[in-house]
């Protein structure tokens, strides 16, 4: 079946005996709650949900394919552009891989700065999970308060990299360069003042009634169907599962940080709520430690032919222009292999899997993002709710389309 341009339409089969029933419903593709543009096509009896199928694609970017046509240090941005959200995370999962593909060592003050400046776009991926979720629900104020903290983080990684979200700064051997002399004073400044702000928020919404309503109960997923689903993150620790890479599967120095790792045993909407402002919470212990004992050293590995030099050197050294021009009009060769590296960002579990072919770019890049798993669930959490449970159920598994449809 087609529709009068000729695209085919989803056929959703309806339960047996029940035609005359079931309502077919379409929720999208251009619904406000979903974050992006997604098509639920939902079979209701009255107003309770008897299936729920996702159709996804709208947002199709290529961008796997695009990796396989590029030098490897041009990959970088793109992983920014997947989940716009959390750019940082993105950047930092894709060089852990190549890195350990090249067998490359990172000086400790630049895995430090990751750990900081990762935990800070986890802040900012919370930040708009929690407006954009309160909105739906019809709190509009916590939208305004949470975007405020936002733009002081995005001023932050528009100091440090020059760009205020797709920043790219994390690059295959360390950083681009090092931060700005301020940096660490604007940081500390921040997380100051921001655990008062998240109790504003707790404020505003904990005890409200309508908003308690809205989540309790609603959604439930329980721990066997979050593993069985491939649900990580937040959605998987609100569903009693204790895991976290950072503390099971450690990177990037996060086996020198001290933090707890939130869990509930709610299974339901609420409980994905309270984890991530506990979340929030635990980012700003990781900051502040970093803070307080970063290393000192360089902010990029010794390996002229991987990282690009200095500008000045660049500038005063025939060498290191040779260099410079080589790595930017040839890229550099990778060892023949595959590798895969995970890493746990604001959504869940983010994995990259990369297979070199020996030369200077990917044979391919295949990206494992959380937000795909965490959709499959949907009809799971859904299924015998009403209608208008839906919306509260999508926000609280904070799916990001640039995920889905990569």
């Amino acid at each position: 079946m087609t529709d009068v341009a000729g695209t085919p339409i989803l056929e959703v089969p309806v339960a047996e005996g029940a035609k005359d029933q079931h309502l077919v419903l379409n929720m999208g593709p251009q619904h406000p709650a979903t974050h992006g543009v997604l098509r639920l096509v939902v079979e209701l009896d009255g107003e309770i949900i008897v299936r729920l199928y996702p159709e996804i694609g709208y947002l199709h970017t290529g961008i796997e394919k695009t990796c396989e046509a590029k030098f490897y240090q041009q990959v970088v941005p793109l992983t920014d552009r997947v989940n716009y959200l959390d750019p940082l995370s993105n950047n930092l999962c894709y060089c852990l891989a190549v890195e350990k593909l090249l067998g490359l060592g990172i000086p400790e003050k630049a895995q430090w700065l990751r750990v900081l400046l990762a935990e800070l776009s986890r802040l900012n991926s919370h930040l708009i999970w929690l407006g954009t979720h309160a909105m739906d629900i019809g709190a509009l104020t916590v939208f305004l308060y949470t975007f405020r903290e936002r733009e002081d983080i995005l001023r932050i990684f528009e100091a440090v990299a020059g760009q205020r979200m797709m920043t790219s700064y994390f690059r295959i051997g360390g950083l681009s360069m090092e931060p700005p002399l301020d940096f660490f004073d604007r940081v500390q400044n921040f997380i100051r003042t921001l655990p008062e702000k998240i109790d504003e928020y707790s404020n505003l919404l904990t005890g409200n009634p309508i908003f308690r309503n809205r989540l309790l109960g609603v959604g439930h997923l329980s721990a066997e169907d979050a593993i069985a689903l491939g649900v990580t993150g937040p959605p998987l620790r609100a569903s009693g599962v204790d895991f976290d890479l950072r503390r099971d599967m450690p990177y990037s120095s996060y086996e020198k940080f001290q933090f707890n790792i939130p869990v509930s045993n709610g299974c339901d909407t609420w409980a994905r709520y309270e984890v991530r402002m506990q979340e929030m919470r635990e980012s700003i212990k990781i900051i502040q430690q970093a803070i307080d004992g970063i290393p000192e050293g360089p902010v990029k590995a010794d390996a002229p032919k991987i990282v690009l030099p200095d500008r000045e050197k660049m500038k005063t050294q025939m060498e290191a222009l040779i260099h410079h021009f080589k790595i930017v009009t040839e890229g550099f060769n990778v060892p023949a292999g595959e590798v895969y590296q995970g890493i746990e960002a604001g959504h869940g579990q983010t994995g990259y899997y990369v297979v070199s072919d020996g030369t200077a770019k990917p044979y391919r890049v295949h990206m494992r993002y959380p937000s795909f798993a965490a959709l499959q669930a949907l009809e799971t959490m859904c299924k015998g709710r009403m209608l208008a449970d839906v919306v509260a159920v999508i926000g609280s598994i904070d799916i990001v389309l640039g995920e889905i449809d990569r």
